[in-house]
């Protein structure tokens, strides 16, 4: 085998081998990538719509309860219920009692009153899943009962009855055994989908809620990108191989050229010196561009590597405007850069309407109390005034009524105080502090530096609120203190609340999940704001910053 043969095999192998490496390696990081996100995107769907049903027949139920009306909203002839269903209070999952198998969720009371029954509208529930924001073209939700049928319509058979399609896959398999995951797996189609699921459970209802997404969907920017790889690749290696022809031919040529020098010399005529440093220094040249050309695939194949590993704001150049692995390189990493934003804002948005979910319910069952519970005790006050003559029991009556009322004031207030949206946060919060001196022996200090006409939105306020209970019941509880200073300040562009006590601090790494530090940094987190902790014995501190919603 001649030298040239053996440059090119050399060459054009060891260019071959790096391609193909760094291209497996960046189609197998974006493979996995790729996976991870759709079930996390999928999760997220998922949860959302089990909250949805989850508060949709919490809600339904309580309002069946409060409801004064004994009727019973059943087709007797269509929906045969047995003595065993009605006679227990809950809500129920009646399909299999429906002559048609028609999806039947039904809730039943038994009362002194009486017995009322009622048909939940399955249209609420169909609406809830068939929402398929972030659910590509293949994507669906629904739910499975525990006769493994299912129990919501399937968009790929919107003519067929619910109940008539066998669902016993994996996912459901695993739900009702109590297990939640994801993965991939064939669904009720035999089709390979990527699947969440769940189990929902309230009272004697229990369903397995599923999201699912087709795998052949979710593959398709992969298959464009092996593809990519595949021609970037091929032309790579034909572009390699057109050098390396190139290339040999300065290569061999110098050595011919040294061989005759020496010939040349060996004869005794050295006049030939100058020839040979000449061929000396070409091939120096050669080898030198051959590193170049090893440090350029290094410097692809370590950015290839950072972006593997997630790493994407590792500086990278191409060569020049020419360097098509280097400009492929970049565009992956920009992909995924925005994959991952779009990813966090959505992760952030739903923890945003967790919260203001909760708040919100907060808030209507602080009403309920405080509209709904206390005007019915207050009247019971003035009967007990009015129709009672026995004083000591009438005393005695009033005082537990007093009581009464005052706790269902204290539990509104906690749950929502109504001087938030009246006042704003400095008069709630300096009223919270006011009272909570009242039960405690230890100093507690209040500085309101807030604007008369403040900036601060509504959310911002019930979240500072929050905030501040969790900081001064953790700090009661756990941290011995004997003073804590709060002060709430606002300025043109932010707000900041601070927190001290001396208590006996703790470590911000091992401290218990219960103690609301994850809650409280949520909480910042959704207002787009930044926190500092400093947790020493006799010095704790929590410095917030909001910014100003203008």
């Amino acid at each position: 085998m001649n030298i040239k043969t053996l440059i090119l095999i050399i060459i054009n192998s060891l260019i071959a081998l790096v391609i193909a490496l760094l291209s497996f390696s960046s189609y197998k990081q974006f493979s996995n990538v790729l996976n991870d996100r759709i079930l996390l995107q999928l999760n997220s769907i998922k949860t959302l719509k089990q909250n949805q049903i989850e508060h949709l027949l919490k809600s339904e139920w309580e309002r069946f309860e409060a409801s004064e009306l004994y009727s019973q909203n059943i087709d007797t002839t269509l929906l045969k219920l047995p003595d065993s269903i009605k006679k227990n209070n809950g809500i129920y999952d009646l399909t299999v009692y429906h002559i048609d198998k028609k999806t039947t969720i039904g809730f039943i009371l038994n009362s002194q009153r009486g017995r009322k029954i009622k048909i939940l509208d399955y249209n609420k529930i169909k609406n809830i899943l068939l929402e398929r924001t972030g659910m590509g073209d293949s994507g669906e939700s629904y739910l499975v009962g525990e006769d493994f049928r299912m129990r919501s319509q399937s968009r790929f058979y919107p003519n067929k009855t619910p109940y008539t399609l066998f669902v016993k896959t994996k996912g459901v398999t695993n739900a009702f055994k109590g297990i939640n995951g994801r993965g991939v797996f064939e669904d009720y189609r035999n089709v390979d989908v990527y699947s969440v699921y769940s189990l929902i459970m309230v009272g004697k209802f229990k369903m397995v809620i599923l999201s699912e997404i087709d795998v052949d969907e979710v593959t398709i920017p992969l298959k464009e990108l092996k593809e990519r790889l595949v021609g970037l690749t091929l032309a790579i290696f034909l572009l390699a191989v057109m050098l390396s022809l190139f290339l040999t031919r300065f290569i061999t040529n110098p050595i011919k050229n040294m061989q005759k020098s020496l010939r040349i010399m060996a004869q005794g005529d050295y006049n030939q010196s100058n020839e040979f440093v000449k061929n000396s220094k070409e091939i120096k040249e050669m080898f030198d561009a051959l590193a170049n050309l090893k440090d350029s695939l290094q410097g692809a194949v370590k950015f290839s590597d950072d972006i593997g590993k997630m790493n994407l704001h590792t500086d990278f150049k191409p060569k020049s405007s020419n360097d098509l692995l280097g400009k492929s390189l970049l565009t992956m990493r920009d992909k995924l850069i925005e994959f991952r934003n779009n990813e966090e804002n959505s992760r952030l948005q739903s923890k945003r309407m967790l919260v203001n979910g909760m708040e919100n319910e907060r808030r209507r069952l602080s009403r309920e109390l405080h509209d709904g519970v206390g005007p019915y005790l207050t009247s019971l006050k003035h009967y007990i005034e009015n129709r009672v003559q026995n004083e000591l029991k009438k005393a005695e009556m009033k005082k537990i009524v007093d009581d009464t009322i005052a706790e269902i004031r204290l539990m509104s207030n906690d749950l929502m105080p109504a001087s938030i949206d009246d006042f704003g946060i400095g008069v709630t919060l300096t009223n919270f502090i006011e009272n909570l001196k009242k039960s405690t022996t230890i100093t507690i200090e209040y500085e309101d530096l807030t604007q008369e006409n403040t900036n601060i939105t509504n959310q911002q306020a019930i979240n500072l609120f929050r905030i501040s209970q969790e900081l001064i019941n953790n700090a009661l509880k756990h941290s011995k203190a004997q003073n804590i200073r709060i002060t709430l300040s606002e300025f043109d562009e932010f707000i900041s609340l601070f927190y001290f006590d001396d208590g006996i601090g703790f470590d911000i790494n091992t401290v218990k999940l219960g103690l609301g530090i994850i809650n409280i940094k949520e909480r910042v987190e959704i207002c787009n704001g930044i926190i500092t902790i400093n947790a020493v014995p006799g010095n704790t501190t929590f410095e917030i910053e909001l910014p100003i919603e203008l």
